[in-house]
C-alpha cells in the first residue's frame, strides 16, 4: 500500500506539472494572440471608435456604431459639416444615434429632387472624397475618383495632371480640396479639375454619399450659435423668443424688415460680410444702383465694352447680373458691388441695397421645389407624411435620405470600413510605386548570397583544419558586438566612393557574409560523420561534389534557418535601405511604409504593419517543416 500510495502521489505531481506547463503555454499563446487581435481591430478604427480597445470592432455587430462611423466618414470626420447639413445639435460622432423618426417618403422625394433639380456644382459635396483629417486614410470616394481618372488617362500621373490641370507629384499624394463654399473667402473655381470632380459626383458616386451645402445650417451653427456661447437661453433673452434649441432658428431669404433690430442686424452682417457671394443675388430694384456704379467705375461705355467684350450704347443698356459668373471682370465688379466700392475721386461709396438682396441656396431651392411639385403645404403634407405649417419649416431632409441609404447598404458600408485601410496601404505600396518589386529583388539576392557565401566559408573552415580557424571565427563573431547603426555611415561613405549608391549591389554587398551564420553553419558541418566524406572520396567524388551533393544536401535544415534569417533581415531593413537608396525608384517596402505612416493615422499604420507581416508569416509556414528539422535533428544527434 505505501508503494502504491507513493506511485499515486508521484502521478499526481506529474499531472500537475504537465497541467501547469499547458496553462503557461496557453497563457503565452493568449499573450501573443491578444495584441495581434487588438492590432487587427485597430486597423479598422476611425476617430469615432479609436479610443476603444476591443478585439472585435463594435461596428461589426452594432448598427448604431456602424451608423456613427458612416456619418463620420460621410462628413469627412468634421462634426461642423454634419451639424450644418442637418441643422442638428450634436456634440460628437461617437454619441450620435440613429434618427428616432424616419420618413422614407421624404427621403425618396429628396432623391428625386437631387436627380431632377439643376443644382450648381458647388452645391453638392462628395462626402467621402477627401483624405480624412483624423484617420488620415483614403475613403471610398477619393479612391474611386482616382480609379476613374486612371481609367480615363492611365496610371501616368504626369498625363493625368495635364488632362485635369493639376500638379500632383504622385498618386499617393493625390488629394481633393475640403471646401464647403459657404464663407465669403471660399470661391468656386470652374476648372478642369472641378469639372472632373463634378462629373464623378453626378455619375459614379452613390447619391447616399453626397450631401448638399446648407447655408441656413451654416448660419445657425457657425454664425449664430457661437455668438451666444451655444446657450439658447441667452439667444432667447436677446431676441425675446422662446426656442428650445437652435434648430428652430431659420434664415430668411430676404432682409427681414419687420423683424426686431437684432435679427435684422445679424442677417445684414451675415449676408454682407460672411456668406459666399455665389449664394447671393439681387432683384431688379438694384439695377439703377448697379448701372450707376459701373458708370462711376468705367466713366464711358467704350471703357466698359473694352473690358467686357460687349457693345453697349449706354450704361442704361447694361442688364443686372442674374447669375454671377465664377471668375472674370464681371465677377470682380459684382464682388465690388456687394462688398462696397468707393470712387477714388469723389470718395462716394457704391453698394447693393440690402433690400434688393435675396439668398438662393439649396435650402430655398428645395422649398421652392416642394411648393412647385405639390402646389400647397397641405398637399405636400399629405403626400410626404409631414406636418409643415409654414414655408420656412420646409428643410432639406438630408438625414432621412442618408439614413435610408444607410439601411439599404449596411453590408457594403461594413465591408468598406473593414477593408478601406488595407486598400489604402495596398494602393500606396503595390499599385503606385516600385516598393514591392524592389523588395522582392532585394530579398531574393540577399537569400541567394547568404546561401552561397556563408556555406562556402563555413565549409572551408570545417573541412580544412587551419591553425587560424578559431581566430577567424572569433573575428567574425566580434562583428556582432557592433550594432548595424555604427557601420552604416562607413558603409555609406565606401559605397558612395565606389559609385554604387541607389543600386541593389549597394544593398547586398555589405551583408553578403555574416559571422553568426558562418558560425552556425560550421557547427552543423562539423556534426556530419567523417565516414561519409571518406566513402565519397574513395568513390572518386570531387571537392565540389562533396560540398554540393553531400554537405549541402544534408544541411537543408540549417540552410533554411539561414535563408529565413537573411530574408527577415533584408525584408525588415529600413534605415540602411533608406540611407543607401535615396532615389524613390529604389525604395524598398519598409521605406514606403515608413513614408506612409508619417502621413497616416493609427488605423492605417496598424493595417500597414499587418500587411508587412504577411510575407514573413507565409515564408515561415512554407519552410516550417525544414526549420523544425533544423531544431530537432541536431538535438537528437
Amino acid at each position: 500500500m505505501p508503494i502504491i500510495s507513493k506511485i499515486g502521489r508521484k502521478s499526481i505531481k506529474v499531472r500537475a506539472l504537465f497541467g501547469g506547463m499547458y496553462i503557461f503555454l496557453f497563457l503565452g499563446g493568449v499573450a501573443m494572440v491578444y495584441p495581434f487581435l487588438l492590432m487587427v481591430a485597430g486597423s479598422t478604427k476611425s476617430g469615432a471608435d479609436l479610443k476603444f480597445f476591443d478585439m472585435v470592432p463594435r461596428f461589426v455587430y452594432n448598427e448604431t456604431w456602424l451608423y456613427r462611423k458612416h456619418m463620420e466618414s460621410l462628413f469627412n470626420e468634421e462634426l461642423l459639416n454634419l451639424t450644418a447639413a442637418y441643422n442638428a445639435d450634436e456634440i460628437s460622432f461617437d454619441t450620435l444615434n440613429v434618427p428616432r423618426k424616419h420618413n422614407p417618403s421624404l427621403a425618396v422625394f429628396f432623391e428625386k429632387f437631387l436627380s431632377e433639380y439643376p443644382l450648381p456644382f458647388f452645391t453638392k459635396i462628395g462626402g467621402t472624397m477627401n483624405t480624412t483629417p483624423i484617420s488620415k486614410t483614403v475613403s471610398f470616394g477619393l479612391r474611386e475618383f482616382k480609379n476613374m481618372l486612371a481609367e480615363k488617362y492611365g496610371n501616368d500621373i504626369s498625363k493625368v495632371n495635364k488632362e485635369i490641370d493639376s500638379a500632383f507629384i504622385a498618386w499617393n499624394l493625390f488629394i481633393t480640396p475640403r471646401i464647403r463654399y459657404v464663407q465669403r473667402r471660399e470661391k468656386p473655381v470652374d476648372s478642369r479639375f472641378t469639372r472632373h470632380m463634378n462629373e464623378f459626383i453626378n455619375t459614379r458616386l452613390p447619391a447616399g454619399l453626397v450631401y448638399l451645402v446648407s447655408l441656413e445650417g451654416y448660419y445657425v451653427r457657425e454664425f449664430i450659435r457661437p455668438r451666444y456661447a451655444s446657450d439658447i437661453r441667452q439667444y432667447n433673452k436677446v431676441h425675446g423668443t422662446s426656442y428650445t434649441s437652435f434648430s428652430q432658428i431659420t434664415l430668411t431669404q430676404r432682409y427681414p424688415r419687420n423683424a426686431p433690430k437684432t435679427v435684422r442686424d445679424e442677417w445684414e452682417l451675415f449676408v454682407m460680410k460672411v456668406a459666399a457671394l455665389h449664394w447671393l443675388q439681387a432683384d431688379d430694384s438694384a439695377l439703377t444702383v448697379y448701372q450707376t456704379f459701373l458708370r462711376a467705375k468705367y466713366q464711358t461705355t467704350q471703357n466698359l465694352n473694352r473690358y467686357y467684350g460687349t457693345a453697349y450704347g449706354s450704361f442704361q443698356e447694361v442688364p443686372l447680373v442674374k447669375k454671377p459668373p465664377l471668375s472674370g471682370i464681371v465677377f470682380s465688379d459684382w464682388e465690388h458691388f456687394f462688398n462696397g466700392w468707393t470712387d477714388p475721386v469723389t470718395k462716394k461709396k457704391y453698394i447693393v441695397p440690402i433690400t434688393a438682396i435675396f439668398i438662393n441656396s439649396a435650402d430655398f431651392m428645395f422649398r421652392d421645389y416642394v411648393i412647385k411639385t405639390f402646389g400647397t403645404l397641405d398637399a405636400a403634407n399629405k403626400a410626404l407624411g409631414t406636418s409643415y405649417s409654414d414655408y420656412m419649416q420646409i428643410c432639406m431632409p438630408q438625414q432621412d435620405f442618408h439614413y435610408s441609404w444607410f439601411l439599404a447598404n449596411k453590408k457594403s458600408i461594413r465591408n468598406e470600413f473593414l477593408t478601406r485601410n488595407y486598400r489604402a496601404v495596398a494602393e500606396y505600396i503595390i499599385f503606385r510605386g516600385r516598393g514591392v518589386l524592389n523588395t522582392v529583388i532585394y530579398t531574393a539576392l540577399a537569400v541567394l548570397t547568404a546561401l552561397i557565401i556563408n556555406p562556402i566559408a563555413a565549409y572551408a573552415m570545417s573541412r580544412y583544419k587551419m591553425p587560424s580557424t578559431y581566430k577567424l571565427l572569433l573575428f567574425l563573431l566580434c562583428t556582432m558586438a557592433f550594432p548595424p547603426m555604427v557601420t552604416q555611415i562607413p558603409n555609406f561613405l565606401m559605397l558612395r566612393r565606389l559609385g554604387l549608391l541607389n543600386t541593389f549591389a549597394a544593398l547586398i554587398l555589405p551583408g553578403m557574409a555574416n559571422g553568426y551564420s558562418i558560425f552556425l553553419i560550421k557547427g552543423f558541418f562539423d556534426a556530419q560523420p567523417k565516414e561519409l566524406y571518406e566513402s565519397a572520396q574513395i568513390d572518386g567524388a570531387s571537392e565540389w561534389v562533396l560540398f554540393w551533393k553531400l554537405t549541402m544536401s544534408l544541411s537543408k535544415p540549417i540552410l533554411a534557418v539561414i535563408a529565413l534569417s537573411a530574408f527577415t533581415a533584408a525584408y525588415s531593413d529600413f534605415m540602411f535601405a533608406f540611407i543607401i537608396c535615396q532615389d524613390e525608384k529604389m525604395w524598398t517596402l519598409m521605406v514606403w511604409l515608413y513614408q506612409l505612416q508619417q502621413r497616416s493615422g493609427q488605423a492605417v499604420m496598424y493595417a500597414s504593419l499587418i500587411i508587412a507581416a504577411v510575407p514573413t508569416f507565409l515564408i515561415f509556414l512554407f519552410a516550417q517543416n525544414i526549420i523544425m528539422r533544423g531544431i530537432v535533428v541536431p538535438s537528437e544527434k
